[in-house]
């Protein structure tokens, strides 16, 4: 087995492309005829017999011109790949169960076209692009993200069959990329709000009576905080309205590891703690994450929300 994977390594060009741009070159491009191509072929050997038993001298030209096409067809699907240069980009972080894209660009330096190129990862869907005459091409290519943590796609298959589809002709590029997978969001009440004092009025004459705006009531919030006024202008379908403040003293929401079903596992743990992450982001509170080892301080914004999506995504048991 080992021999086999050093050979598969050393005929494919198996490993990690660090050197970048990722050069196609003639090494690096495999070519073998498709299904269609061997009925081709057999057919015109049929005619070539048939030419020579009854020495029909069109059927000899008929049999060569078809031959001289479907090698115009081999040298023209090899060279729709020969030459391409590939610079990979960074993935966006997706959640468990979510396609995540690996962004591939592409460049072609010559004066036709590059039509048809299909990029997929194994076992994974394909996305067909094409590349104009000395231009680029941006191409996502789709894989599955089907556990947390930190995803790997492995090499990408480019193939052509263009332009008869007489013959494959494929390369393994392997950009050095990777994709954080955070736990899915599992949506169950968010724990209750606390107060807490922090310096967002600078100046010092603010607090709890600075009201800075209305959001959507949870059922953790105290009905001392209902906008009542602003409730009874509204439609009794609407959910209720609180009050949001801005000074010294105000309430944020802390995502602790504790408050997550101890009797639950840990992946389904992690799960609740995303939901909570995406609820708070939603509606708007500032908030902070807490697990055994790990502490976020309560913050606010994109960036916070991806800093505590990305703990837990790489959270393992053993983290200290």
């Amino acid at each position: 087995m080992r021999t086999l994977a050093a050979v598969q390594r050393w005929l494919f060009r198996l490993g990690p492309d660090e050197d970048l741009p990722i050069v196609l070159t003639q090494r690096r491009i495999f070519i073998l005829p498709t299904r269609g191509g061997v009925l081709y072929a057999s057919v015109l050997a049929v005619m070539l017999i048939g030419a020579i038993n009854y020495n029909l001298s069109l059927g000899h030209a008929l049999v060569f011109l078809l031959a001289g096409l479907g090698l115009v067809a081999m040298v023209e699907t090899f060279h729709n790949l020969f030459g391409l240069r590939l610079h990979p980009g960074r993935p966006e972080a997706v959640f468990a169960g979510d396609l995540a894209r690996f962004p591939l660009q592409i460049e072609n330096a010559r004066r036709q076209g590059r039509r048809a190129l299909e990029f997929s990862f194994e076992h994974q869907p394909a996305v067909t692009v094409d590349v104009p005459a000395e231009g680029q091409a941006v191409v996502a290519v789709p894989c599955a993200a089907q556990r947390r943590g930190r995803l790997d796609p492995g090499r990408v298959t480019l193939a052509s069959r263009y332009p008869l589809g007489l013959f494959r002709a494929w390369s393994y590029p392997q950009p050095v990329f990777s994709c954080v997978v955070y736990p899915r969001p599992m949506r169950t009440p968010l724990p209750p709000l606390s107060s807490a004092r922090h310096a967002d009025n600078r100046h010092g004459d603010g607090g709890q009576e600075d009201f800075a705006g209305l959001r959507p009531r949870q059922a953790s919030d105290p009905t001392r905080h209902v906008a009542w006024k602003a409730v009874a202008r509204r439609s009794d379908e609407q959910p209720l309205l609180v009050k949001q403040f801005a000074g010294g003293a105000a309430e944020e929401l802390w995502l602790d590891w504790s408050l997550t079903p101890a009797d639950r596992g840990l992946e389904d743990r992690l799960s609740i703690l995303a939901g909570w992450i995406v609820a708070a982001e939603e509606l708007q509170v500032r908030y902070g994450l807490s697990l055994p080892g790990r502490r976020l301080a309560p913050a606010q914004g994109p960036k916070h929300r991806a800093d505590c999506l990305h703990v837990l995504a790489l959270y393992r048991d053993n983290d200290p």
